[in-house]
């Protein structure tokens, strides 16, 4: 760390207008010339990171910069010329890969020039950076030793889409859910603090959505009361939501009065450069020099004012800040780092989510999330068309027509309309959709407090993110037995954002909870009558929860499920179906299962239902004298018992298959079973098929199955085993080969 005369020296030249002045023990990198190489290459495109002309977009031929980098270690001898042309080279090199593979890219792309700083500035691994979310790290990762591993991300066996400390050392702290990076970055200075390491620099980027999350706020509270050194870099795009300008009873605007706030901070200052930031640096010197400078620092607040909420917490606030103008950004963070002071900072970023790949600005998502793209336009490459609608929409769609019927119906949604089908219900009911931004357990205690007074409030949130809500689901909503209707998309395994994005645990957290009915259905029919079946139902707390997908359409649905459509169409609207009560939809073929040890029962709850059928077909195409009869629970509260009983009189085997955790819906079936006698006399046999005790790494949903062992070829095999047709594996040896 620099000596505090050195540094006040430093501080003075910059005030005086010496902008080019680094640090003693430091190379000056804007002292240097430009190579007649880079020159030469930099003609190729913008190395400012401008949006490129176009369509067709396109990057440069050669990297050479980037080449040249095989860790953070290696920015040290570029000049500032060379960090915007490396700048300007990771930004193709993140769409190229991107546009492979498919991923979250405008985020990264926003953060790119910032990625870059960052990385020239502080000395990683023994300093700490911490992306918030982490959606935005692909150039962290490409900088990072991780350059020629992209080709794998998101996909199995490869790298993941989020920042994973057992991944690398350069990630300091793994993510995927918001608002953590904080606390996180307190909890490491106050530990490098009492370790005594020689560096303590620690680095939390957090964007203008999750900044909207309390636990942001309660970090904040707590960093500026223990006065922890750290740096907050609030990277604000004007992105609270996805996408933000859905129509809601806030308007069309962020989700987020603090991201009001930030924005009039923006329109009402100018940019802060590197002398205007060294004229209102005094607060972070000692006590003793900031007396001597006085007059300095009354001078520099009529010039920098604002981030007066940021101030009251405790933090020393910088800017507004261009976040694509490494001219200032890159000095700025050399003063912070050199800093004596243990106040913390907030360091306040203006960026453009997208910035510098036009149809990534002029999306109204940005972008955020894609599948993979065609590079010269932008646009998305579309798979095979579904035999059915996306759940989201067959969701957004019942509810709607709820919502038609009933003027007391509305819905809320934490920063993710789009994910979760709000957008399709805010278009036509703005007035009765509620966006709070990155607040599940505001959420869920607002729903309450609606429910309290007479609405029919529908919460609708991904599996994944409810687990923030979990306290507000026990003590505001099932303690009081209000009728919230929780609906939870995503829920069961979602394929390539991996084990933090996985909606695994739902059944076995909500299904301890008292006075709770929680249902899940297995194709695009149910999941209508359900959203209705809640609508309808008044007397306490509901839970639907879905899994990412499409239905099926009707031919599977009538071919396999066995529905009856009129002239084969889905039904338009759907139906209150019987509370608890599920429903057969197989029982074996004709002259099967003739004796009782040659009839098989599968038991289960949602979109697995469909696997069952299958491994029902195919193990009575194998064998004529096994019959499988296959039901669908529909509710794990309150659980069918007749159906229950009836399955264990009539079966020498039960097998229940989910999508789910261990400790969720087989247990409740295990749970009944012992209780009411049904095992006693041993001529009964039980297997739960759930998710493994482990977390699935990214792939597709279907390798994300097969791992599991929740495909159809799986059940099968277990009801062979279980007949005696097919000799079990110890179970030693099961846990070996997986």
């Amino acid at each position: 760390m620099m000596k505090v005369a050195d540094w006040i020296i430093s501080l003075c030249l910059l005030t005086s207008g010496v902008s080019s002045f680094t640090a003693p023990g430091r190379t000056s990198h804007r002292a240097w010339s430009t190579p007649s190489t880079l020159r030469r290459h930099m003609a190729e495109g913008d190395p400012t990171g401008a949006s490129p002309p176009g369509p067709p977009y396109a990057g440069p031929a050669v990297k050479p910069i980037l080449d040249s980098i095989t860790s953070p270690e290696d920015m040290n001898r570029l000049n500032l010329d060379e960090l915007k042309q490396l700048a300007y080279e990771l930004r193709w090199e993140t769409l190229e890969a991107v546009s492979k593979t498919g991923g979250h890219l405008s985020s990264s792309l926003g953060v790119n020039e910032l990625t870059v700083a960052l990385h020239y500035v502080f000395d990683m691994p023994e300093d700490d950076i911490i992306w918030d979310v982490s959606h935005q790290c692909y150039p962290h990762k490409i900088l990072t030793g991780r350059r020629f591993k992209m080709a794998g991300l998101r996909q199995s066996g490869g790298i993941s889409g989020f920042c994973k400390r057992k991944e690398s050392e350069y990630d300091s702290f793994g993510a995927g859910h918001s608002s953590t990076s904080i606390s996180a970055a307190q909890g490491m200075s106050i530990a490098k603090s009492m370790l005594k390491k020689r560096k303590n620099n620690c680095i939390a980027v957090i964007g203008d959505g999750a900044i909207t999350g309390g636990m942001a706020y309660e970090a904040m509270n707590s960093a500026g009361y223990l006065k922890n050194r750290m740096i907050v870099i609030l990277n604000d795009n004007g992105q609270v939501s996805l996408p933000t300008g859905t129509p809601s009873a806030g308007g069309v605007v962020p989700a987020s009065q603090l991201s009001t706030y930030t924005s009039n901070l923006l329109v009402s200052k100018p940019f802060q450069d590197i002398r205007s930031f060294a004229k209102s640096f005094n607060k972070l010197l000692p006590e003793d020099i900031q007396t001597v400078n006085k007059r300095i620092d009354e001078y520099a607040r009529g010039i920098v004012s604002g981030g007066t909420l940021f101030e009251e917490l405790g933090f020393y606030y910088v800017g507004p800040v261009d976040g694509h103008d490494l001219d200032n950004l890159v000095p700025i963070l050399e003063k912070l780092r050199d800093s004596p002071s243990n106040k913390p900072v907030l360091l306040h970023l203006k960026t453009v989510k997208g910035h510098g790949y036009p149809p990534a600005e002029q999306a109204s998502d940005k972008m955020h999330g894609v599948a993979k793209f065609n590079l010269g336009t932008g646009v998305q490459l579309k798979g095979k068309p579904a035999a059915g609608p996306s759940l989201t929409s067959v969701f957004a769609n019942a509810l709607i027509d709820a919502a038609t019927e009933d003027r007391r119906v509305v819905g809320i949604t934490a920063a993710m309309p789009g994910g979760t089908g709000m957008d399709i219900f805010g278009r036509r009911f703005p007035k009765r959709t509620f966006d709070v931004g990155i607040a599940e357990q505001h959420a869920v205690t607002m729903g309450a407090g609606m429910a309290c007074e007479g609405l029919k409030p529908f919460v609708a949130i991904y599996s994944t993110f409810m687990q923030r809500g979990y306290d507000q689901v026990i003590h505001d909503v099932a303690i009081q037995n209000l009728p919230v209707r929780m609906v939870l998309d995503r829920a069961g395994l979602v394929g390539n954002d991996g084990p933090t994005h996985h909606g695994v645990y739902d059944l076995s957290y909500m299904g301890c909870i008292p006075n709770l009915i929680i249902m899940a259905p297995s194709d695009e029919i149910e999941l209508k009558n359900m959203i209705m079946t809640q609508a309808a139902y008044d007397d306490g707390p509901t839970v639907c929860r879905y899994p990412r997908g499409t239905g099926y359409g009707p031919d599977v649905l009538q071919n396999l499920f066995g529905y009856k459509l009129e002239d084969g169409q889905l039904p338009a609207k759907g139906e209150v179906i019987p509370m608890g009560k599920g429903r057969i939809i197989r029982r074996p073929g004709a002259a099967r299962g003739k004796s009782r040890e040659d009839r098989v029962a599968i038991l289960t709850i949602g979109t697995r239902l469909h696997e069952a059928l299958v491994a029902a077909q195919q193990v009575e195409e194998g064998d004529p004298t096994l019959g499988v009869t296959v039901a669908d629970a529909r509710f794990m509260k309150p659980l069918d018992v007749d159906l229950v009983r009836e399955l264990a009189d009539e079966h020498s085997v039960l097998i229940t298959v989910e999508e789910g955790s261990i400790g969720g819906f087989g247990d409740h079936v295990l749970h009944f079973l012992t209780l009411d006698g049904l095992m006693d006399d041993g001529d009964l046999k039980f297997r739960p098929m759930v998710i493994p005790d482990a977390y699935f790494e990214t792939g597709t949903q279907h390798e994300q199955y097969e791992l599991a062992g929740l495909n159809a070829e799986h059940i099968r095999g277990t009801i062979l085993r279980l007949t005696k047709r097919k000799k079990a594996p110890k179970l030693e040896d099961v846990e070996v080969e997986r």
